[in-house]
């Protein structure tokens, strides 16, 4: 007589890990000596005579910036690396990081290791130290921040406001990705080559801060993360000047000129693409051409930004990323 099939078991959810286990467990081995052994309330930073410490802060949201059930090693990269984008655009070299977690109960030890082990890759990648932080509980969504320093010699860090009439405006690479990325991530765009999709999708989800890219001789910089007419803007409001920006100069990569030439609205498309965000390049503004930079504009007096398509002033209904649900 054959022994009865036992049912499979029932779905077990994790055990809610202990908040200092996790610190131990996780957190600890990602620490710089700074900090301490994570042991004390605070981390003790030393001087570096002849430079500045660049300090920068931005949280990510579940739901607002990162899809839910994105993995959560890819969200704690994308963490670092959207704060890694304003060190870049200041010309400063990164040093370390203070990190605030707000996690769910349904976030058991699995998805905290695996946010764990995406820092300690990144830390890896981008010489990184963990100084410290908090953690919290929270009914959702889940919520990551992080604060970044790095060190910029004394007195060189590149602001917003030193744009001139007569600069050149100018951009570190490709601009769009990241608002097609996030409609790729959402499992759209599938008339697109599959490698291009994923391209867009690694972009989205692991953008590229350009730390690799020199900003001597820039009057002003931004990290286009809000969409580069967006960031423009801002470098235009802080420096008291006005910019034209013409779109057909614009860059954008092989999936974006797909995603443009697919269409009979080029403008809209084009415009689109600048107004995306989510993009990490660098826009930045000065009397000559940057290396490695693409001009697409100038400075003039005045305020706001003028965009133009084929010499003539065009209207966009949207200009920047608005911090809404991602749906």
């Amino acid at each position: 007589m054959r022994s009865p099939t036992p049912s499979p078991p029932e779905d077990v959810p994790e055990v809610v890990p202990d908040e200092f286990d996790v610190i131990a467990r996780l957190m600890r081995p990602l620490a710089a000596p700074e900090a301490l052994d994570l042991m004390d309330d605070a981390a003790v930073i030393p001087s570096r005579p002849g430079f500045d410490l660049v300090v920068t802060k931005d949280a990510i949201v579940e739901g607002v910036h990162f899809l839910p059930g994105t993995p959560l090693d890819l969200v704690a990269r994308k963490l670092l690396r959207v704060n890694l984008s304003d060190i870049a655009a200041k010309g400063a070299v990164p040093y370390g990081y203070l990190l605030a977690c707000a996690w769910p109960d349904s976030i058991g030890w699995s998805g905290r290791e695996a946010f764990a082990k995406g820092l300690a890759e990144d830390q890896a990648v981008f010489g990184l130290k963990l100084f410290g932080g908090d953690t919290v509980a929270t009914p959702g969504p889940l919520i990551f921040s992080a604060t970044l320093f790095g060190w910029v010699e004394s007195g060189q860090m590149v602001k917003r406001s030193g744009a001139q009439a007569g600069d050149l405006v100018q951009v570190s690479g490709p601009i769009g990705d990241g608002y097609l990325g996030l409609q790729a991530a959402r499992g759209q765009l599938e008339h697109l080559d599959a490698p291009l999709r994923a391209a867009l999708i690694a972009h989205y989800q692991t953008p590229q801060p350009r730390l690799d890219i020199a900003l001597a001789g820039a009057h002003a910089a931004a990290d286009v993360s809000d969409g580069l007419l967006a960031d423009a803007g801002h470098i235009a409001s802080a420096s008291g000047v006005a910019m034209e920006i013409a779109l057909e100069a614009v860059p954008i990569s092989t999936a974006g000129q797909a995603w443009v030439s697919e269409g009979d609205d080029r403008q809209a498309r084009l415009g689109a693409l600048a107004a995306g965000g989510d993009d990490y390049q660098i826009v930045a503004t000065g009397p000559e051409p940057l290396p490695g930079f693409t001009v697409i504009g100038r400075v003039i007096a005045g305020e706001g930004v003028c965009v133009t398509l084929g010499g003539a002033p065009v209207f966009l209904s949207q200009t920047g990323y608005r911090h809404g649900n991602l749906g």
